[in-house]
């Protein structure tokens, strides 16, 4: 990755901010060509520092349970576990954590059976150990973290 100067982290502020802003309105806040200002972007996005563009969707559907697995395992690595947590659409992300848990996995559904079958045939499979579950309340801050 190449060093990134003061432009180039002025760049990322406004696009963190808003993808969507005009090449124009970027180039005018940074004070740069337009030109310049896409050569710029163009190279952040082609040596991986911009990895892509999202749409930050608020709340769908309101109803969906969410859900947070905390999963302690018998003995790790568990690859196979891995592999099955990601043929169940509801698992939305696992994350591997160091610490007394091995694995927090987010889950939605559209309702309580939905989250009790995948925590149940989760709790039955030989490599975990401990599974803790807690419903998700309320999303405070939601932000995607990198």
């Amino acid at each position: 990755m190449r060093e990134l100067d003061e432009t180039d982290r002025e760049i990322l502020t406004i696009l963190s901010k808003n993808a969507r802003i005009a090449t124009k309105s970027l180039a005018a806040r940074i004070g740069l060509s337009r030109s310049a200002t896409s050569a710029r972007v163009s190279s952040l996005e082609k040596c991986g520092v911009i990895r892509g563009y999202r749409a930050d969707i608020g709340e769908i559907n309101p109803h969906v349970i969410r859900a947070i697995l905390l999963v302690s395992l018998r003995r790790t690595p568990a690859n196979h576990l891995l592999d099955l947590l990601a043929e169940h659409p509801e698992v939305r992300r696992v994350s591997s954590v160091s610490g007394e848990l091995d694995l927090i996995v987010e889950i939605e559904t559209p309702n309580i059976d939905g989250l009790n079958r995948v925590r149940d045939w989760l709790a039955t499979d030989e490599s975990v150990g401990d599974l803790t579950t807690s419903i998700v309340l309320r999303r405070n801050i939601d932000r995607e973290m990198r």
